[in-house]
């Protein structure tokens, strides 16, 4: 299938906002005034734009970026205008994997500010070129910025971001041998906290187990320094973090094997002070942070007390990755009709566990588990588990012989219908808000992070960083809460909605021909949550209270 011969799209894209200069609106200008003199005024006036502010061109996980690949792979246009080449990506496979699919849709690709067009032989071997410089401007920056970490883990000075359990950070300001005056921080151990470090330290010892561990800090009610509940993957962190590793001659040997950069002498090992390690995680947006492997950290002695000795520390390490590979993984295939729409009454979400069985129809059995029971180890909830067959198939048979049914589905969906949109709609008003607050922090960390790169060896470094380390945290718990949010609950357009309600007037007859998710979001359209108590459950219909109208789904014999 042909490009569309008479529409042409300009991509922009800028790592942050500073109001002059390559501005996303000057890109874009420049772009139509391009596509005016080489295609004419009517694809300059209807050209598509695609944005990016504030992400940078190391990959090309981008937003914009993305919906103009997939509007090219439905051939909306026959050429892509860029305002210069880094526009796009300063990574020379992305941008030689990018140039090849372009060619096998039939569009070009055009640079105004190189002159580069891939109409031609000569215009494509040009852009490979400059892509490779491009490339090595951004290595070249990574290169300045591990350096500069090098430098600072020299001083096992604390550089700031989020201060880890059992310590806060503490201002310092010392003099320099040219008599100027410079601010430093260090970790001041917190006794009540560090006692709760040491304490999750023995738990883990003795469960070998997250899970474990967890459940026994739910039974004892500790808190997180925010007040929350520590999770497996908060205790995780704890567990993980060199900061709490006494530096002794076991913790030498032990960053040795493991080929750390290492930059504290061995006497410095003083069986007192703890660890600082720099360059732990790669952060990327869009993803998960990952973990690099040690033999990536930059290490050194710190200037705070250390609390938990190596022959703790290293064993508790090696059990973390022995479990790595006896972790839960959340079953690919979901039959379970209740997912997201089934709550314990204890006020937790329960959730489908496959038991590796089989029904006489050859169907997967499953029971449905609360959160919290399984988290506390039964300490804080400890109902019976639903049978996860019996309460679909009660719930559906609830909700298909309820009385007077089709006139009272198609009741209950007409008044359901401006209740599920205006939570749709709240909903995508927090998600967009959401994401409003994440472009404005990525452009301040893209922007610091340059400013990083320029201030090797400089004492203004250190601010900086820790401004980054801060920021990086918001981040993190700002895409976890997109996440959440993009992954809750049903989301059926005006369209899907209608046909679902035809189909839900006849709901009892429908239903056995539905497949498993059509039968998901036919009860998400008409079940606005099912509550499990232990022995039976209760229906809530859309567009009503918990008390206003509810169904009692028959039970006999108590679920175990």
């Amino acid at each position: 299938m042909a490009a569309n011969q008479d529409a042409v799209a300009i991509y922009s894209r800028k790592s942050r906002f500073t109001g002059k200069g390559e501005s996303i609106g000057n890109q874009v200008e420049l772009c139509r005034a391009y596509i005016r003199t080489a295609f004419g005024d009517a694809c300059a006036d209807g050209a598509s734009v695609f944005e990016d502010e504030g992400f940078s061109g190391g990959n090309l996980n981008r937003p914009g970026f993305r919906r103009m690949m997939q509007a090219a792979r439905e051939h909306r246009f026959r050429a892509v205008v860029v305002y210069r080449l880094d526009r796009i990506s300063r990574n020379i496979s992305d941008f030689s994997a990018l140039i090849q699919e372009l060619g096998r849709l039939g569009i070009d690709f055009v640079s105004i500010r190189e002159s580069f067009d891939t109409s031609s032989p000569m215009g494509r071997a040009m852009m490979y070129i400059a892509s490779v410089f491009s490339q090595l401007e951004r290595e070249t920056i990574a290169e300045r910025i591990r350096d500069n970490m090098h430098e600072l883990a020299k001083t096992g000075r604390w550089l700031g971001g989020t201060t880890p359990t059992g310590y806060a950070s503490q201002a310092v300001r010392t003099v320099t041998v040219d008599g100027k005056s410079r601010r430093t921080c260090k970790l001041r151990l917190l006794p009540a906290e560090a006692d709760l470090v040491c304490e999750i330290y023995d738990l883990y010892r003795q469960t070998d187990s997250l899970a474990g561990t967890e459940a026994e800090l739910l039974r004892r009610h500790r808190k997180t320094k925010n007040g929350r509940n520590f999770t497996r993957f908060s205790i995780k962190g704890i567990l993980q973090n060199p900061v709490y590793l006494i530096a002794d001659r076991d913790a030498y040997r032990y960053f040795m094997e493991k080929q750390a950069d290492l930059f504290s002498a061995p006497e410095e090992f003083d069986g007192v002070r703890g660890m600082l390690a720099y360059n732990r995680t790669d952060q990327e947006k869009g993803r998960a942070t990952v973990y690099r492997p040690i033999s990536e950290w930059i290490v050194s002695v710190g200037q705070h007390p250390g609390l938990i000795p190596a022959g703790t520390w290293i064993p508790i390490q090696e059990s973390l990755q022995r479990n790595k590979a006896k972790g839960y993984r959340k079953p690919r295939r979901n039959e379970a009709l209740l997912t997201g729409l089934l709550w314990c009454a204890c006020g937790s979400r329960m959730y489908p566990k496959l038991s590796g069985r089989v029904t006489a129809e050859g169907k997967s059995v499953y029971t449905y588990v609360c959160k919290m029971k399984e988290r506390s180890r039964r300490s804080l909830c400890n109902r019976h588990n639903a049978d996860g067959n019996r309460l679909d198939a009660a719930v559906v048979a609830q909700v298909a012989h309820l009385k007077e049914a089709e006139d009272h589905l198609l009741s209950c969906l007409e008044k359901g219908k401006g209740v599920y949109a205006g939570r749709r709609r709240e909903s995508d008003r927090r998600l967009e808000e959401l994401r409003r607050q994440q472009t404005a922090l990525r452009r301040k960390l893209e922007a610091l992070v340059d400013s990083l790169a320029d201030l090797t060896g400089s004492t203004a470094a250190l601010p900086v960083k820790e401004r980054i380390e801060t920021l990086q945290a918001r981040e993190e718990a700002l895409q976890c809460r997109i996440r959440e949010g993009e992954d809750g609950g049903q989301t059926l357009d005006e369209a899907e909605f209608d046909r679902l309600r035809r189909e839900l007037a006849f709901f009892r007859k429908s239903i056995d021909g539905m497949t498993v998710p059509r039968k998901r979001a036919a009860l998400g359209a008409l079940v606005y949550r099912v509550v499990w108590d232990g022995h039976g459950a209760r229906v809530v219909l859309q567009g009503t209270t918990d008390g206003e109208e509810a169904a009692e789904t028959p039970w006999g014999e108590d679920s175990k």
